[in-house]
């Protein structure tokens, strides 16, 4: 087996993914860029190639199983195993009119946020495990966001998005639970608020500083923390 590591970056193609997608190239690991657009995803591995990257594409759309499966058949074809999976795909939902306030909840938003952000990620997750139980230091890193947190409850009031990250923090948990006596380490990070198409470009964040804490994470030692929240200051409380 040859001594590449290899990581799979959902949501890979743009903003925090594609940051996470370069940085995690640039020490060293081979990336899988995960998109469901076939043109998006084959212009952000040429980027990541011209960037001195070495990345191929993945079609991935999180909320399929059947193309997850096909993805985790891909990788097994390809690399053989999975050093690292960041589970970075996500979305905040329909926002118009009342779609996300509590009171007018709009149900069929819940639904389709959560279809991405939590059942999307256990979708892939759970695909991935067995190229993952074949590394010496598998790595999973759940993106989240503190506006999951029911202690800090930062941000805008979204009632679908913000629980969908409280719910992926609490899966995090029980995955780590879960792999406690396994080498597979699972974390949730928050990438803060970051300068992209999601925040309209109205962030103080870079990409580059939003992607840090996954790089970090990605890459933690053997020793490293399980299931547990952070940022770039440490732990998150939630």
């Amino acid at each position: 087996m040859n001594d590449t590591k290899t990581a799979l970056v959902t949501g890979a193609n743009k903003g925090i993914g594609f940051a996470i997608a370069q940085g995690l190239g640039a020490v060293g690991f081979t990336v899988a860029v995960g998109a469901r657009d076939d043109t998006r995803r084959k212009e952000a591995v040429e980027r990541l190639l011209a960037a001195g990257v070495d990345a191929f594409g993945v079609a991935l759309d999180v909320t399929s199983g059947e193309s997850v499966t096909a993805a985790a058949a891909h990788l097994e074809q390809t690399a053989g195993r999975l050093d690292v999976l960041v589970n970075n795909a996500g979305i905040s939902g329909r926002m118009d009119g009342d779609a996300q306030d509590p009171t007018t909840l709009d149900l069929e938003v819940v639904r389709t946020v959560l279809d991405t952000n939590v059942f999307g990620v256990v979708r892939v997750t759970n695909a991935m495990l067995p190229l993952l139980r074949r590394a010496a230091s598998p790595r999973i890193v759940n993106m989240s966001s503190n506006m999951g947190s029911l202690t800090l409850r930062t941000g805008p009031i979204m009632a679908a998005y913000a629980p969908s990250k409280s719910m992926l923090n609490s899966v995090t948990a029980q995955y780590a639970r879960r792999l406690a006596d396994t080498n597979v380490i699972v974390n949730a990070a928050c990438p803060g608020y970051v300068a992209t198409d999601f925040t309209g470009f109205n962030a103080p964040r870079t990409a580059e500083e939003g992607a840090a804490i996954a790089i970090r994470l990605a890459t933690l030692p053997d020793d490293g923390p399980r299931g547990g929240f952070f940022d770039d200051e440490g732990v998150v409380p939630w």
